[in-house]
């Protein structure tokens, strides 16, 4: 069945005022998209609707929002949180490496095929690559140092053990900024 003109306007109308809700894409977050974050990081598990119902707006208008999260890169899924000790990893350790010129996709793709290498940095100063990688113990730490010094390009490594983590990886204080600038 067609619509009429007037039943499109009022649709039209409607749908345009749901869309002043959401920022375009090319905005920066605001604090809507903050407090939805910092639910998610909290509950990582809870459904749409549920955030919908604990920040007082529509479904529709969360689950666009986590959409356009999605789409423009800054919500990248929603992973359990790992205790890497608790895993039998309880050794983190940071190298510096120092790797032949116009070889980074190779040495990075490498090391991305070391299980214990959590991740890989690109950086200026010192080194060319700054690696966290994770051990069993001292001696396993040994065997996977071993490994990336065999990657071909790895020209120079210089690695420290992390003794503890003061303070763990985290977005919730920037988050919580935004929340505060509503």
């Amino acid at each position: 069945m067609l619509s009429t003109t007037a039943d499109s306007s009022i649709r039209l109308s409607r749908l345009t005022r749901r869309c002043d809700l959401l920022p375009t894409d090319d905005e920066a977050l605001d604090a809507l998209d903050a407090k939805l974050l910092l639910l998610l990081t909290d509950e990582p598990r809870l459904g749409v609707l549920e955030c919908s119902r604990r920040l007082g707006v529509a479904r529709g208008t969360v689950q666009a929002r986590l959409d356009r999260l999605v789409r423009r890169g800054v919500l990248g899924g929603f992973p359990p949180a790992l205790d890497l000790a608790a895993m039998g990893y309880g050794l983190t350790a940071f190298a510096v490496l120092e790797i032949a010129q116009g070889h980074r996709g190779e040495v990075t793709a490498h090391l991305a095929a070391i299980d214990e290498v959590c991740e890989v940095h690109a950086t200026t100063g010192q080194g060319d690559l700054l690696v966290r990688m994770v051990a069993r113990d001292n001696d396993d730490l040994q065997r996977v140092i071993d490994e990336v010094v065999d990657v071909e390009g790895v020209q120079r490594t210089s690695t420290s053990i992390a003794l503890s983590t003061p303070v763990p990886p985290r977005v919730r204080p920037l988050l919580e900024r935004l929340v505060g600038t509503d």
